[in-house]
């Protein structure tokens, strides 16, 4: 258990934020601590980023990291909506010092076969031999491409929610105060008589000078990031699940069932179901992880089908469902095999 003992300036002081690089980070835990099912398709996309681009810090990270992800990767939000450039350079500035002390975690406190002092993983070993600031700059680097593969082209959907989510919560607090607003955030999070208790397996108490809520479509459950250095400054950030279909829509494409997918084919299926509102080739591609000249292809199919119709939209071209292409997509809609 979490406890974090908040006195009323520091409850005033309280503010909710949306960190894009914190829902970058977060995927980069192992597959044992994701979240639920709605969540799932965008850890299914970071780890085929992981896979097929050339990240090998993060990669690392990720698969040999024992559960842990430096926090410098997801720096505190120093405003309620920063962009990921400012995140990035916050990333890219972090002090080579700290760098280096949150590397050194996973060869001194991440055990492996009952021991500790494991081996780092082999990029890890090289970036750091080169200093702290070259490793911030090459993680900044990674996190900017790892955002633009898995993250950019969903992101203004996703904060969408998460700032729906701010929006709900500021009607709780408008309605039933602070105490309101904490007990409803999520079961794991309580909060009684100046003290906001959070499930964990670790146990930490401490009094803050306040409090950053950052929800989360990626996070597992709550969780709490503190500074770690003694007479450290940062305040602690409270991470929040979001949940709901509005979550597993903005994240993902959404699936085709598996009756069209039988006839058109998986693509093809997932390219007319995505295109329940116009996009364009570029978009579909970044979506589902294709060629422009793939989504082309199979485009050009669906349109000489009936299927989807296109027009100029500015510079780009526009696919969008036609009604018998709505029709073969709705859920009224079953194939007999």
């Amino acid at each position: 258990m979490i406890e974090l003992t908040v006195d009323a300036a520091g409850l005033a002081r309280s503010r909710f934020a949306v960190s894009p690089l914190h829902e970058a980070a977060a995927t980069l835990l192992p597959w044992g601590l994701r979240p639920g099912p709605e969540a799932d398709p965008w850890f299914a996309r970071a780890r085929r980023v992981l896979r097929r681009a050339r990240l090998p810090l993060l990669t690392e990270l990720a698969l040999d990291g024992g559960g842990y992800v430096p926090d410098f990767l997801s720096p505190h939000p120093s405003g309620p909506s920063p962009t990921p450039e400012e995140e990035l350079e916050r990333v890219r500035a972090t002090a080579p010092e700290r760098v280096l002390g949150e590397l050194e975690v996973l060869r001194d406190g991440r055990p492996r076969n009952g021991l500790t002092g494991a081996e780092l993983p082999s990029a890890v070993q090289r970036a750091m031999a080169r200093g702290g600031a070259y490793v911030a700059r090459q993680a900044a680097d990674e996190m900017r491409r790892y955002w633009d593969l898995a993250f950019a082209p969903h992101w203004e959907a996703a904060k969408a929610v998460l700032d729906a989510e701010v929006d709900r919560c500021a009607g709780v607090l408008a309605r039933h105060g602070a105490a309101g607003l904490f007990n409803s955030l999520h079961p794991g999070i309580r909060w009684d008589d100046g003290t906001l208790y959070v499930d964990s397996r670790f146990t930490i108490a401490l009094p803050v000078p306040l409090v950053v809520v950052v929800p989360s479509l990626v996070a597992a459950g709550p969780g709490v990031a503190v500074d770690p250095t003694r007479g450290g400054r940062r305040p602690p950030m409270l991470v929040c699940p979001v949940r709901g279909r509005a979550v597993a829509e903005s994240i993902a494409p959404a699936a085709p069932s598996a009756e069209m997918a039988r006839l058109l084919g998986p693509t093809r299926a997932g390219l007319l179901t995505a295109l329940a509102q116009p996009a364009s080739t570029t978009q579909l591609a970044a979506r589902h992880f294709l060629s422009p000249a793939t989504v082309s292809y199979h485009l050009g199919v669906l349109h000489r089908a009936g299927l989807v119709a296109r027009a100029r939209s500015d510079r780009s071209v526009l696919y969008r469902r036609t009604p018998e292409g709505s029709r073969l997509a709705g859920n009224g809609w079953t194939y007999m095999p």
